[in-house]
């Protein structure tokens, strides 16, 4: 243990000192004041019920703007109508451009950006004008806003033009699955005026797309913006976090948003999608079903939860008599699928999502609905184990990037876990032979995982991803989280190690360049349940302030190189889940009970989560140290209901 204290003292020196651009603002946003000379650009990702923006923006090599925006309207389908196929436009093309003030074009110099739901940018243009533009994609609707304010700062009455513009375009209707779409480009309050020393001017552009059959949509930008600064406040009020670090509370924050925002409005239903240009109106076994739909009933946003619903909906109706794989993801609305690497352990990572959403929703009606499809996965893994007590798949939720193998860590973990909570779940249902099954299955097969893939791998006394594996993977972490505790000191002093860890946080493989945000938040999760608070954080700590304030901001991303480190929209889910399951040690047990252990640094004094919504309440629980003495309060309504003594070390029960 001395060995491993210095050794992860060492560790930690490198590279735990994030590189800031941003700042954190007073009013819960962030920002970035550009410095002269400075050139930088970025993207970000926000999304509607009916559209996803991607924005690239910045100040180019000129000192000018950068802006490019790519939209995808994810219900407009195109043909081939698979996982990418919805209508996808990229835009270019700047109004202030052709902006005109006393005769001259203004020539826009950014000054700041904003993040808050919504980016927004300041900027000087000459002639005593400054630029307020305010970006973000309608709530409900299949458009995109650009709200622009105009501000005379200066001493003399400016005359301003401009341009009034209502252009759109048709589209290939032999390219639709709907036919021919209308994209439209408009300008709204436009013209030309004079502004007076002291006045603003507010105008929009508004790019929109519908079916050509249907007509075209008068917008309002203000009251657009007021509706996603309402969905933004929705969801800053519901579950909230408060740590000693403000960065974590933010980067948590803002997590919530991503994780919400991307659900969209499809024939099935509200879906629940990634993103990342490329994956909307779709959902996943793993994105969906494992990472971000137990998370849903903690914010207690309608539309998570029904989208998880409808998640787990459509992957039971591929359930059959023959026990064939559920397809890895259901793609187009829920009119196709995607089953491209086989069996991805989708299965355990089906069942173990839709038994913690059950648990966490306490909600009998939706667990029995969920009951059969839980069920179902399970007895599939059953007739997967083979005579050593593990389970095989054809490959991970890596798809084939990295060998995994017939037989891999990360499915049988899942298939454990999926085996613990729907024991859990039946026990609750009032199905007491089916739990006892399932709960000797669970102890069955972690002894199994334990005999088959517990190994030392480059020195650590860890785990095999595989049979015959010899070199590190990210995924050695999945045991942590799942609470098999046996091999934590090597698992942990692997993945902190420079073999595994680097600014980016966890490779996928030892001696790669790849990483992926996944594995690094199921890490840090597994090791904050492991006990291991105070070796983690200063890594959460530097994770959160580079995603926060760093280069490439505001939100976790999927991976790199692959996807020039797009902001997937589960993966916030994922950074949410590190603090309730990790941080706070949720565990649910019934539908009126869980365990929680809390894991607080020795640097804090106390840390609170306010406005949870799981188990069907709303209730808040805080943590508090007074020397040695621990305290943790459950409240409802503003009035302590519990008052619990704790060791700081072992999980506690909570009964409602």
């Amino acid at each position: 243990m001395r060995y491993l204290l210095t050794w992860l003292l060492l560790a930690a020196t490198y590279p735990l000192h994030a590189q800031l651009k941003w700042q954190l603002l007073p009013d819960g946003g962030i920002g970035w004041q550009i410095k002269n000379g400075e050139i930088h650009a970025d993207h970000i990702e926000m999304s509607g019920k009916r559209i996803s923006a991607i924005i690239y923006y910045g100040k180019d090599s000129t000192g000018g703007l950068l802006l490019k925006r790519k939209l995808v309207f994810p219900m407009l389908r195109t043909i081939p109508n698979n996982t990418r196929g919805s209508l996808i436009r990229t835009f270019e093309q700047h109004i202030i451009d052709s902006v005109k003030s006393d005769g001259a074009y203004l020539h826009e110099v950014p000054q700041s950006f904003y993040i808050k739901g919504y980016l927004q940018s300041e900027s000087s243009a000459g002639n005593g004008i400054t630029i307020t533009r305010q970006i973000f994609p309608s709530t409900e609707k299949a458009a995109y806003i650009e709200k622009y304010t105009l501000s005379n700062t200066g001493k003399k009455p400016v005359m301003i033009n401009i341009p009034m513009q209502d252009t759109s375009m048709v589209t290939d209707a032999s390219k639709g699955v709907y036919g021919a779409y209308t994209l439209n480009y408009r300008v709204y309050d436009g013209g030309s005026f004079t502004l007076q020393p002291g006045e603003q001017h507010a105008f929009a552009v508004v790019i929109s797309a519908y079916k050509a059959s249907e007509g075209p949509y008068f917008f309002s930008a203000a009251y657009e913006l007021e509706k996603r600064k309402a969905l933004v406040a929705q969801l800053g009020h519901s579950l909230v976090l408060e740590t000693p670090n403000d960065t974590i509370n933010r980067m948590f924050g803002f997590a919530k948003i991503r994780a919400a925002e991307s659900i969209f409005d499809t024939k099935q239903g509200l879906m629940h999608a990634p993103g990342g240009g490329d994956y909307y109106a779709a959902i996943w076994a793993n994105d969906q079903a494992e990472y971000v739909n137990p998370f849903f009933p903690f914010l207690g946003y309608p539309e998570g939860n029904e989208s998880a619903r409808n998640a787990f909906r459509l992957f039971a109706g591929y359930m059959n008599d023959d026990y064939k794989p559920i397809p890895s993801s259901i793609i187009a609305e829920g009119t196709g699928t995607w089953h491209g690497a086989g069996d991805r352990g989708d299965q355990a990572m089906i069942a173990y999502g839709a038994s913690l959403f059950a648990l966490y929703s306490a909600d009998t009606t939706t667990a029995k609905r969920l009951w059969p499809l839980i069920s179902w996965c399970n007895e599939y893994l059953r007739r997967h184990t083979t005579p050593e007590g593990v389970i095989t798949s054809d490959s991970d939720e890596l798809e084939g990037r990295f060998k995994a193998g017939k037989i891999n860590l990360s499915t049988n973990v899942l298939a454990y876990g999926a085996y613990v909570y729907a024991s859990r779940l039946a026990a609750t249902l009032g199905l007491q032979p089916v739990s006892q099954q399932l709960r000797q299955a669970a102890v069955q097969l972690r002894k199994d995982i334990e005999r088959y893939f517990g190994a030392t791998v480059e020195g650590y006394p860890t785990y095999q991803y595989y049979d015959g594996n010899t070199v590190l993977r990210s995924w050695i972490c999945i045991p942590l989280v799942m609470d098999i505790f046996e091999r934590k000191a090597g698992t942990v002093r692997a993945l902190l190690s420079p073999r595994l860890w680097t600014k980016n946080g966890i490779l996928t493989e030892a001696g790669s360049k790849t990483f992926w945000d996944r594995s690094t938040l199921y890490a840090f999760r597994g090791m904050l349940r492991a006990g291991m608070v105070d070796t983690t954080l200063p890594y959460l700590k530097y994770y959160s302030a580079q995603r926060l304030l760093g280069n490439h901001v505001p939100y976790a991303i999927e991976a790199w190189p692959e996807g020039d480190q797009r902001h997937l929209a589960a993966e916030s889910g994922l950074y949410c889940r590190v603090i309730t399951e990790g941080l706070f040690g949720f565990d649910p047990v019934s539908f009126n009970a869980f365990y929680i252990c809390p894991r607080m640094p020795k640097e804090w004094n106390q840390m609170a989560l306010r406005n949870i919504r799981a188990f069907n309440r709303d209730f808040d629980i805080t943590v508090k140290r007074r020397a040695s003495q621990y305290s943790i309060q459950v409240l409802s309504g503003g009035r302590v209901i519990k008052t619990i003594p704790w060791d700081g070390r072992n999980p506690v029960r909570v009964d409602f």
